[in-house]
């Protein structure tokens, strides 16, 4: 039996379900390159509500199924899934486990700037965690996290948080309020080496939160140095961040590497109307109306 499939039911009949939120990037400042590659980051990080979902059950053999409007491309390419390198991962480390039964509903756009695959990773590890029993020490399971990916032990978390180093450095962000928000991603893919490749500097100066009235005017004082190279990759960055500015966003930036981006709205009302008109707009296109969750929640 093929360990993947589609599914067309939900996830009534799981014993265990975990959200994956949308990681959303406020800021994301480029301070440096390791001797290994890897890129030093400053990053303010919320997350979404709306998100991916996943269900555990245990089962008499390992399966994987999958739903949702995205999930086809992860159909495509199984052996790629985080997933399912995080269950392999965390049965290794707990000394071997029973087989699961896991569906992922994939809502989220696949490789786009929100860390859709590192939050699935995620929430796979703290769902089975708790449908296994495992009794490993917050610090294994963080290392197994950054195995997986820079992304995923900020996902772990899944709150407002300051990531700094290349995102294994994490504190927490209490005072960031929710913000009412549009997600908008035009559907076409970014190569995120190409990006990075793209810069013009990587030694550029770190972030600072600056003391203001309103976070607003914080946010706005702050950088994702990745746009401007993904703009350059794929145009219609810029044609959505401005059909996001026509709707009334009250601010405007592409999250991570793209291509997804994301406006700050007055309400959720406004928020979700305005996703309306742009889905009417382009309804080849995806946006979704979402709120982010609040600092210390």
């Amino acid at each position: 039996m093929p360990e993947t499939g589609m599914l067309l039911s939900g996830l009534g009949d799981f014993a265990i379900t975990e959200d994956a939120c949308a990681k959303i990037n406020l800021a994301l400042h480029v301070t440096g390159q390791r001797p290994d590659g890897f890129h030093l980051l400053e990053m303010l990080v919320t997350f979404a509500r709306h998100g991916d979902r996943l269900g555990f059950a245990a089962a008499d053999a390992d399966d994987f199924t999958l739903s949702g409007q995205f999930a086809d491309v992860l159909a495509d390419d199984p052996g790629t899934n985080l997933v399912l390198k995080a269950r392999d991962l965390l049965r290794e480390a707990a000394g071997g486990t029973p087989p699961v039964r896991i569906h992922l509903e994939k809502n989220l756009p696949v490789a786009s700037g929100i860390g859709g695959g590192s939050a699935d990773a995620a929430a796979t590890l703290r769902g089975l965690v708790r449908l296994w029993d495992v009794a490993l020490p917050a610090d294994i399971i963080a290392a197994l996290a950054l195995k997986l990916g820079a992304d995923v032990p900020m996902c772990l978390k899944s709150a407002p948080l300051i990531a700094r180093g290349i995102g294994e450095e994490i504190e927490t962000a209490d005072a960031l309020p929710s913000f009412a928000m549009v997600l908008a991603n035009p559907l076409k893919g970014v190569s995120t080496p190409e990006v990075f490749r793209r810069l013009a500097t990587k030694n550029n100066p770190p972030l600072v939160l600056i003391k203001a009235p309103h976070w607003m005017e914080a946010i706005r004082a702050t950088r994702n140095d990745l746009e401007p190279p993904a703009r350059e990759l794929v145009p219609e960055i810029a044609e959505i961040s401005n059909m996001l500015t026509a709707e009334g966003a009250l601010f405007t930036r592409m999250s991570g590497s793209g291509a997804t981006c994301f406006g700050i709205f007055e309400t959720p009302v406004a928020a979700l109307r305005a996703a309306e008109r742009l889905h009417a707009a382009r309804p080849g296109w995806y946006f979704q109306a979402t709120e982010t969750f609040a600092g210390g929640a």
